[in-house]
């Protein structure tokens, strides 16, 4: 196949072909490499703890990973980066010649320091279980378990369902942690089901 028609085809392909998913269940994402399930985990802010506490902690953490052979962790970083619109203002702020806007300039600035102070710890830590030729039947006791687990050595966790899925993909792939709902497909909130 010739490289233009290569990328006619590609071209074709929807979203969720070109990122290497089949599908987006209720409880998982299906790729050509097994299906995925998302266990979401509530982060514990370490630096109040006592040393002895988060040693506890890390022994937690290493009792899980030693317990499930299939496990893999990730870390979305889920907070919005300000630095471009700080620079405008800061250069905005150079060059303006009234005091009041400048100083409104200077409050907007504080602001965005204020928020991004407020967001330096939203981080999202995720198990993820790759699920392969596992029967049907099998899979929720399995999954219920591996949660069980996780509750047990004091991980606060739930399993990820579908809209958590879509939005671990849009922090993953564009940084997106605004949008409150995600749409199956481009334009499918402007729908209107049963309008003639």
């Amino acid at each position: 196949m010739g490289r233009k028609q290569k990328q006619k085809e590609r071209q074709k392909q929807s979203t969720k072909e070109l990122m290497g998913i089949d599908e987006i269940t209720d409880y998982s994402l299906k790729t050509p490499y097994g299906e995925l399930v998302y266990f979401i985990i509530r982060p514990t802010n370490i630096s109040v703890l006592s040393e002895s506490s988060v040693s506890a902690r890390i022994y937690a953490h290493m009792t899980v990973l030693k317990g499930i052979a299939e496990i893999e962790m990730l870390c979305l970083n889920s907070k919005e980066n300000f630095d471009d619109n700080k620079q405008y203002l800061k250069r905005r702020m150079d060059t303006e010649q009234n005091p009041v806007i400048r100083k409104l300039l200077q409050q907007d600035s504080t602001n965005l320091d204020r928020m991004q102070v407020q967001m330096a710890t939203a981080r999202e830590f995720l198990i993820i279980i790759r699920l392969k030729n596992e029967k049907e039947s099998d899979v929720f006791p399995y999954l219920s378990r591996i949660e069980k687990s996780l509750k047990d050595q004091g991980f606060t966790t739930r399993r990820a369902d579908n809209l958590d899925i879509k939005r671990l993909l849009g922090v993953y792939y564009e940084q997106n942690v605004t949008t409150e709902r995600y749409e199956d497909y481009d334009g499918e909130r402007w729908v209107v089901l049963g309008d003639v």
